[in-house]
């Protein structure tokens, strides 16, 4: 499948290492390839990885025909989402 990134996507990698968490293109793929935890809510998916000890990335999209299109991503504390 192929996976169209949202420009608001696109800022949120660039907001999410400014608050020093390591996220890229990659880490957001492979969120939506193996979650630890996963969602679904009127056909968007939210997927879930650790990111460090005490917070877990969220990665919220659909899927359109062979396309994945991530919609936002945000960081979380693992006491909240696991």
């Amino acid at each position: 499948m192929k996976h169209k990134f949202t420009k608001h996507v696109i800022e949120k990698i660039s907001l999410m290492k400014k608050y020093g968490f390591s996220v890229d293109q990659e880490k957001i793929i492979s969120t939506i390839k193996k979650p630890i935890k996963k969602e679904i809510k009127n056909e968007t998916f939210i997927a879930t990885s650790i990111l460090d000890k005490t917070h877990v990335l969220r990665v919220v999209y659909r899927k359109e025909d062979d396309i994945i299109i991530i919609i936002t991503i945000y960081p979380g504390r693992i006491k909240s989402y696991l």
